[in-house]
């Protein structure tokens, strides 16, 4: 069964562990392992083995030519009555190659990022938090960057008002042409923050219609998906994760959205 020393679980049956435990609670990873194997591997054992495996990551051969970085929430153990305390984690999606996240780590993300064979001209997407530019700025490659268009269409439409304003703007953006945008609004003071937005992001505002017919993505969607399934376990019902926990818990996650468990 090759059993290391001093191990009472075989590695297929650590290996239907994991797979398990990474997308459910302890608790039901226990319940389904019984279930699917036979044998009864407790909730607590379920869990010390998470954290006594060291999870490979991906392995990127081929040069990266786009990636995406977004940010997700996950909700820390608090003194009881004490009410939640959710924390920042950051995730880098390499688009065709797998997923990555770190928490309050992000120059481990950067530094593993820059690890990668980045192409000249690399793509990075991304929505309009700050946060997010900043950490795509300490990447080491030549930049084209690119605010995401369904959040750029969104904070347009929370302007309100005309819609066949609204929508020229969009045509406009959609072309690039964020002066033309600007001038739809320009004696609205309720459109003040947009413009100010606009103003910020301006270099990260393409022409979207002519990137997208040459087959570069436009938005961060696969970040965004990304920090969905990572959410769905992290996020269950009731969850609350102990600070020095988390690290390992995003390692385990992704290591299953990368098929790194399977193999």
């Amino acid at each position: 069964m090759e059993l290391e020393n001093h191990s009472r679980i075989s590695p297929l049956l650590q290996q239907c562990c994991l797979i398990t435990s990474a997308n459910e609670s302890y608790a039901h990873a226990a319940e389904d392992v019984a279930i699917l194997t036979g044998m009864n591997v407790s909730k607590s054992a379920q869990q010390r083995l998470v954290h006594e495996v060291e999870f490979t990551e991906i392995e990127v051969e081929r040069p990266v030519a786009e990636l995406s970085v977004d940010g997700g929430k996950v909700r820390l153990i608090t003194p009881k009555e004490e009410p939640s305390e959710w924390r920042d984690y950051k995730v880098v999606n390499i688009h065709c190659e797998g997923v990555k996240a770190t928490f309050q780590e992000n120059e481990k993300l950067i530094e593993w990022i820059n690890e990668k064979p980045l192409t000249v001209g690399l793509v990075c997407l991304g929505d309009g938090h700050p946060g997010i530019w900043n950490l795509i700025s300490e990447i080491e490659a030549q930049r084209i960057e690119i605010l995401d268009w369904y959040h750029l269409k969104e904070n347009l439409y929370k302007v309100g008002g005309s819609s066949e304003r609204l929508k020229s703007a969009e045509t406009h953006l959609w072309r690039g042409n964020v002066d033309s945008a600007i001038a739809e609004f320009k004696d609205d003071e309720g459109a003040k923050n947009l413009k100010k937005y606009l103003e910020t992001h301006r270099h990260r505002i393409i022409n979207y219609g002519y990137y997208q017919q040459e087959g570069i993505s436009i938005g961060s969607g696969a970040v965004e998906s990304s920090i969905k399934q990572i959410g769905r376990r992290i996020q269950i019902s009731g969850a609350q994760w102990k600070k020095e926990n988390v690290p390992q818990v995003l390692r385990h996650r992704c290591a299953y959205l990368n098929g790194m468990l399977s193999r």
